[in-house]
């Protein structure tokens, strides 16, 4: 039941009482194509925090390939976790519990992630939490604004997801809105690559849209009757992608930064659209972004400006926080722990892991 029914406005609850004694878990992060490990303590201390980026291996396939991203977790895994303990100055004895995405995510790629930590459980002893990767962009938000606590809400976009969140609690959430075909990020990589821009294509369409014209063109933003604050880009890429046809069939120069600029504009009006609509219907005044499309500088410069509009405070992790990384798991785990969940040695990866009931409906199965 939706936190905006009056009977229900009592059931959401801040709960920062964790106690007194300090927990430092290392936490593992490999859903894609980023091999991460982090060690963090008391959900919002990061002591360590390092990302082997495969950005520069796939960019030559415009695009991850799931086998090789496998591949080259199992070779820098064992690394990154040497770096980050060494950079926290601890040792496995001195870790309380160890956390890793088990989805979604590529299941080659979560595999890897999944059995070492398996095995660090294992071998020493120490408990063992799966966390869920959208769980872990939300929770990057706690590591630098200390203040910020439940309830809020939360637009998470990143290449693979679009979710509109209320954080009702540590843990606890209600989706209200979301993708129904492509993901914000998703359609930033497809029209990047149709301009020429290559991959990754959130970056390059945020750099080229700074010399672009974002009145250039008028490119239409998708409106959901049954579900306002559902998100649709896949008609709005279609369209770029018609235009950029009929520009090159009708032999007309093609202004790269311009197009960018106005497909950015489109995107980002509809993701700061949706998310303070849904905070003055939810009664809430903190909203939060997150996920690897959170870093572009047009979707934060307008959802600050908004924000400070409608007397709503604006919380976002800086870009390194936003891209895949473990300390947003470490950062999610600890209030997992602190609630005793604990994982068996039979976790396993989920590919389709849904947040929540609502999204199942729409993802299960893909």
């Amino acid at each position: 039941m939706s936190i905006k029914d009056k009977d229900k406005k009592e059931d959401i609850k801040v709960n920062d009482s964790v106690g007194d004694e300090d927990v430092t878990i290392l936490a593992i992060e490999s859903s894609c194509d980023e091999t991460a490990a982090a060690v963090v303590r008391n959900g919002r201390e990061v002591l360590s925090n390092i990302i082997s980026s495969q950005i520069a291996l796939h960019t030559v396939y415009g695009g991850v390939v799931p086998e090789i991203a496998s591949r080259k977790h199992v070779e820098k895994m064992n690394g990154c976790i040497r770096a980050a303990l060494s950079e926290a100055e601890l040792t496995l004895d001195d870790i309380d519990a160890v956390a890793v995405t088990y989805g979604p995510g590529l299941v080659g790629a979560l595999l890897v992630g999944v059995s070492e930590a398996k095995a660090i459980s294992f071998a020493t002893g120490k408990p063992l939490i799966g966390v869920h990767h959208i769980e872990g962009h939300i929770s990057a938000n706690f590591i630098e604004n200390k203040e910020l606590k439940p309830p809020f809400m939360c637009l998470v976009v990143s290449g693979g997801h679009s979710h509109l969140v209320v954080v009702k609690d540590y843990g606890e959430y209600e989706i209200v809105g979301q993708t129904r075909d492509d993901a914000a990020g998703e359609a930033f990589d497809k029209v990047a690559r149709a301009i020429g821009l290559g991959y990754p294509g959130g970056p390059k369409i945020d750099a080229a849209a700074k010399k672009g014209n974002p009145d250039a063109f008028t490119f239409p933003q998708a409106k959901i009757a049954d579900a306002e604050y559902d998100f649709s880009f896949s008609g709005l890429k279609s369209a770029v992608l018609n235009y950029i046809n009929q520009a090159k069939m009708q032999g007309q120069e093609l202004d790269a930064n311009d197009v960018a600029a106005s497909f950015q504009k489109a995107v980002v009006e509809v993701l700061v659209g949706h998310a303070i609509r849904a905070c003055k219907e939810y009664k809430i005044n903190s909203l939060a972004i997150a996920g690897g499309v959170a870093s572009n500088t047009a979707l934060r410069e307008l959802m600050e400006k908004e924000c400070k509009a409608n007397n709503i405070s604006f919380y976002k992790p800086s870009p390194v926080l936003c891209t895949d990384n473990a300390a947003m798991i470490g950062a999610a785990a600890y209030y997992e722990y602190k609630k005793g969940k604990r994982f068996g040695l039979d976790l396993n990866a989920v590919p389709n892991l849904p947040l929540g009931d609502r999204e199942r409906r729409y993802h299960a199965g893909r």
